[in-house]
């Protein structure tokens, strides 16, 4: 095993939010990021719709529908296999692709979770064109599929590509934060943003979007 793959190992082993999330049922350590989110944020409520993009294994959805009951509803979707759990409608595929509003019967969320992240090939301008794109992707999938009034958390990457990202966002939204939990690892160029309530935004315009390259 290479000396950065045992390092890893070790540390993976040896986090006390990894030790936290096996003790406690979640299927990953990423639980605790939202639950700290939400715990200062407050957008998970009792009768509450939510759709989860980037899904698996799990954790997020598994706090959302323990948050929203009695009366919510979460849609989880991935490219990858979702074990089923209670409470959660697993959709496989692409959110870009998958009709992820059928289950809605006709209405819209009240909160969209992305925790999305791009296969990493270790170029750091084409991994943050990569991160950037999956942001945009997923603030189009808000413009058809978000209440107006609604809330969308997002996991971004700091570097070349973010502040364009923010533009969009503030373009968009009414009030944008950004926040850093404390699962997230300090080294990591990861942070989450907390954007609520959807401008009037005409459907005939160009997003903002251009400035990113790879």
């Amino acid at each position: 095993m290479a000396k950065s793959s045992k390092q890893w190992l070790r540390r993976h082993v040896t986090d006390p939010y990894v030790q936290r999330a096996k003790a406690q049922g979640y299927r990953s350590r990423a639980a605790f990021k939202l639950l700290k989110l939400d715990s200062r944020e407050h957008f998970l409520t009792p009768g509450a719709t939510v759709i989860d993009l980037g899904a698996a294994p799990g954790s997020w959805s598994q706090v959302a529908a323990a948050r929203v009951q009695p009366g919510g509803k979460v849609i989880a979707v991935d490219l990858l296999d979702i074990v089923p759990m209670s409470g959660v409608t697993v959709l496989k595929g692409d959110f870009r692709a998958v009709d992820l509003l059928a289950p809605l019967g006709g209405a819209k969320a009240d909160v969209v979770l992305s925790d999305l992240s791009p296969n990493l090939s270790g170029i750091a301008n084409v991994d943050q064109a990569r991160a950037a794109e999956m942001s945009f992707a997923a603030l189009d999938f808000c413009q058809k599929a978000l209440k107006k009034d609604g809330v969308f958390v997002l996991k971004a990457f700091h570097g070349e590509a973010f502040e364009e990202v923010m533009q969009r966002l503030k373009h968009e939204f009414v009030s944008v934060s950004v926040r850093k939990p404390g699962a997230s690892r300090g080294e990591s160029r990861e942070t989450y943003v907390v954007a609520r309530k959807q401008r009037n935004i005409d459907p005939s315009r160009q997003p903002l979007k251009q400035g990113v390259s790879t």
